[in-house]
């Protein structure tokens, strides 16, 4: 064999590190453009678990520009969208299975699906739930649960996943911190819901929420929506001592800019959330997070064990 020749395979590999780096930075501006709540939450993660959450949400937020209009404003006729979506669902099932991707947050996301043995099954359901963006515009209480379960829960589950690489937990566990994912999941959905309830009506088209197309927002259904979210952030912030370190600070970072954007919804007219865009000013976030740092040091596995409940 040609003396050469490892010196060439060492060179490759270069080249294929260099490209690994260069995907990650592109699914990394994903979440920087879009989300600064989020791009907050996941500094205060250990890196590789931040690396690994970021390559997640740029394939989750491709997915949602999909159905949420972008398409549409590049031209793309409304009966082709289905296939781009099924299209990118092929892509995204398939992708753990090969070493290099042409696009780069799809080359991203197959590096953390491989490490973290994301649930194809999770995948699936989150796809199944961007499909009916597509055909549903309104949901009553069996399809709210199921558009949830697909949209944000097994977000919850997938992240957990990346969480968990590397710090084995008990079945007792692990079933609730499945449960606690599922719930911050589906709160971080409710409460987007509400925020973005103006332009998801308005510009969209879709009434998420059961009874609103019908009746509108009253103060009473905010009021009963509200206190639904509060008992699944209180689910989900009562497992957060069970996560490893690497994951504590961030995910209970994420908990309290949404706990704190849903006390300024609370605190607003319901008719007034159908007109403008709830947000939390960066001064707070900061506050929030400055807490996040100080508090999840010191929480064990016997904090917080006391869940919501549902009536």
């Amino acid at each position: 064999m040609p003396e050469h020749e490892p010196q060439g395979r060492e060179l490759l590999g270069e080249f294929l590190d260099r490209y690994d780096r260069t995907a990650v930075r592109a699914a990394h501006q994903v979440i920087l453009s879009y989300s600064t709540s989020f791009t907050l939450a996941t500094r205060l993660l250990e890196k590789r678990v931040r690396t690994d959450i970021r390559n997640l949400y740029a394939m989750v937020r491709i997915a949602d520009e999909i159905v949420d209009g972008t398409t549409e404003a590049a031209g793309v006729p409304h009966e082709e969208v289905a296939a781009l979506l099924d299209d990118y669902e092929r892509a995204v099932l398939d992708a753990p299975r090969h070493r290099f991707h042409v696009d780069p947050v799809l080359h991203a996301y197959a590096l953390t699906a491989r490490r973290c043995r994301f649930n194809p099954e999770h995948v699936v359901a989150f796809f199944s739930s961007m499909r009916r963006d597509l055909h549903q515009a309104t949901h009553d209480g069996r399809s709210f649960n199921d558009y949830v379960y697909g949209s944000a829960e097994v977000i919850g589950l997938l992240c957990l996943s990346a969480f968990l690489v590397d710090h084995p937990v008990t079945d007792d566990e692990r079933a609730r911190l499945e449960s606690g994912a599922r719930s911050l999941g589906a709160a971080f959905q409710k409460i987007n819901f509400l925020r973005d309830l103006a332009e998801d009506s308005g510009t969209l088209g879709r009434t998420y929420f059961p009874g609103l197309a019908e009746n509108g927002l009253t103060e009473e259904h905010k009021a009963d929506l509200i206190a639904d979210i509060r008992i699944d952030l209180a689910d989900a912030r009562a497992v957060i001592p069970l996560l490893p370190v690497t994951a504590r600070t961030g995910v209970l970072a994420a908990t309290g800019l949404f706990a704190e954007l849903t006390d300024r919804i609370e605190a607003l007219p319901a008719a007034e959330l159908t007109r403008r865009r709830v947000s939390v000013p960066r001064r707070t976030k900061t506050a929030i997070l400055a807490r996040a740092l100080t508090s999840a040091p010191r929480l064990n596995r016997r904090t917080n064990r006391r869940k919501g409940t549902r009536p």
